[in-house]
C-alpha cells in the first residue's frame, strides 16, 4: 500500500482523516499551517530565550503547543510535509522582531496573530487545536500586561505629545498659511507654537503625574499606630476605628488593635498595615503605570516637540504657499498613521483602524484652521 492510501491515525482529540488521499488544494492549504505553526513555534522559543522564570516557562510551553500542532499537519501530509512552504511575511516579520527585540510590541503583534485563527472553519484541524489558539491569545494578553503597564505611564505621555504636537502644529501653520501671510512670519508662528506646547506639555505632565503620586502616597497606611500603642489608655482609645476606617470589620479590627496593644502577639492580618518595601521589589503597579513624573515630563516635552516640528520642515527647507503646506499634510499624514498604529498595537486593536482615526482627527482640525485662515484673509482683502 502507498503512503498516499495510508490514512494516519488521528492523535487524542482529533477528527478523523478524510477518506482516500488529499487533493492538490488541501496539501497546499496544509503545507501553509505547517509553516505557520513551525514558525509560531520558533517565536515562542525566540521571545522565551529572551525572557526569564515564569514567563520563560510559559512561552516554553505555549512553543510546544505549536509544535504539536505542527505534527498534527506533518501526519496528514505523509511524504507531501517533506517539501517546505515559507510561512507568510508577517509571521517572517515576527521572527526577525523577537529574535532582535522581544517587547511588548512582538506580544501586542503575535495576539493579533492568534486572535485570527484559521482553525474554527477547518475541518482537517482539530477540535482542540482550534481551542489551543484560542487559549493561546489569552495566554499572550496576559504576558503583555505587565508590559503594557510598565509603558503605560511614559509611553502614553510620549504618543500623545508626539500627537498632540503634530494636530495642534499642523493646524497653526495650516490656518496661518492660509491668510497669505509671508512664509516667515508662517515658520516663526511654527516655531513659536511649537516651544509653547512643548513647554505646557512638559509642565501640565510633571503637575499631572506627581499630584496622582502624591495622592496614592497619601492614602497608604503609616506607623503611627505603632509608635503611640504603648501610651494609648487600654480602656477607652480609638485604636479600633483607624482599622475600620482601613475597611476591616469590627471583629478584625478589634483583633488588629488588641494586637497593637499587646495582647496578642500574632500579626494575622499583615495587608492592612504598613509594609516596608523590599529593596528588590519591582513598584507597585500603580505607580508602574503612572510613570515617574520627570521622566512623563521629558517625554510629552520632547515627543510634542518632534511632532511639532514636522508641520514647519517644509518651510525650514525653503518651500513657500501651497507647496509647502501640501508636504507637510502628507508628512504629518504618514506620522498620524505610525502614532495611531502604536497605540492600536498596545491596545490589542487594529493598527489600520487607529491609524486612520488619527489620520482624520488631525486633517479635520487643520481644514478647520485652514477655512478660517481663508476667511481671514479675504476679510481682511
Amino acid at each position: 500500500m502507498s503512503p498516499e492510501q495510508t490514512a494516519p491515525s488521528p492523535a487524542p482529540g482529533e477528527r478523523p482523516p478524510r477518506p482516500g488521499p488529499p487533493e492538490r488544494g488541501q496539501i497546499r492549504r496544509w503545507r501553509k499551517y505547517l509553516a505557520e505553526e513551525r514558525a509560531e513555534a520558533r517565536i515562542y522559543r525566540l521571545l522565551a530565550a529572551r525572557s526569564t522564570g515564569r514567563e520563560a516557562e510559559i512561552l516554553h510551553r505555549v512553543a510546544e503547543a505549536e509544535q504539536r500542532h505542527a505534527e498534527h499537519w506533518v501526519r496528514l501530509l505523509g511524504p507531501h510535509a517533506a517539501t517546505d512552504a515559507r510561512p507568510s511575511l508577517y509571521s517572517r516579520l515576527l521572527i526577525f522582531l523577537a529574535a532582535h527585540f522581544g517587547s511588548v510590541f512582538v506580544l501586542a503583534l503575535l495576539q493579533r496573530a492568534e486572535s485570527r485563527s484559521p482553525y474554527d472553519g477547518e475541518q482537517d484541524a482539530s477540535d482542540a487545536m482550534a481551542a489551543d489558539e484560542a487559549v493561546h491569545e489569552e495566554i499572550v494578553r496576559a504576558l503583555a500586561t505587565e508590559g503594557r503597564h510598565k509603558l503605560s505611564g511614559n509611553f502614553r505621555a510620549a504618543v500623545f505629545g508626539a500627537n498632540d504636537g503634530l494636530v495642534s502644529n499642523l493646524a497653526l501653520v495650516m490656518g496661518v498659511g492660509a491668510t497669505g501671510t509671508a512664509p516667515t512670519m508662517v515658520l516663526f508662528a511654527g516655531i513659536a507654537g511649537l516651544l509653547a506646547g512643548a513647554l505646557s506639555m512638559g509642565a501640565g505632565e510633571y503637575v499631572s503625574v506627581r499630584s496622582q503620586r502624591e495622592l496614592l502616597d497619601a492614602s497608604q497606611p503609616t506607623q503611627v499606630t505603632l509608635h503611640v500603642a504603648p501610651n494609648l489608655d487600654l480602656d477607652a482609645n480609638e485604636l479600633v476605628l483607624v482599622y475600620r476606617a482601613r475597611g476591616m470589620s469590627e471583629e478584625a479590627a478589634e483583633h488588629r488593635a488588641a494586637e497593637r496593644l499587646g495582647f496578642y502577639e500574632c500579626d494575622c492580618d499583615p495587608s492592612r498595615s504598613f509594609q516596608e518595601p523590599a529593596e528588590d521589589q519591582p513598584e507597585q503597579r500603580a505607580h508602574v503605570a503612572l510613570g515617574t513624573d520627570l521622566g512623563a515630563a521629558a517625554s510629552s516635552f520632547c515627543f510634542f516637540a518632534s511632532g511639532a516640528v514636522i508641520p514647519i520642515l517644509p518651510y525650514l527647507l525653503g518651500l513657500t504657499g501651497f507647496p509647502a503646506m501640501a508636504v507637510a499634510l502628507a508628512m504629518v499624514g504618514l506620522a498620524l498613521l505610525v502614532t495611531g498604529g502604536l497605540v492600536g498595537l498596545l491596545s490589542g486593536a487594529s493598527p489600520w483602524k487607529r491609524g486612520l482615526r488619527q489620520l482624520a482627527i488631525g486633517y479635520g482640525a487643520a481644514l478647520a484652521t485652514y477655512v478660517l485662515g481663508l476667511l481671514f484673509n479675504t476679510t481682511v482683502a
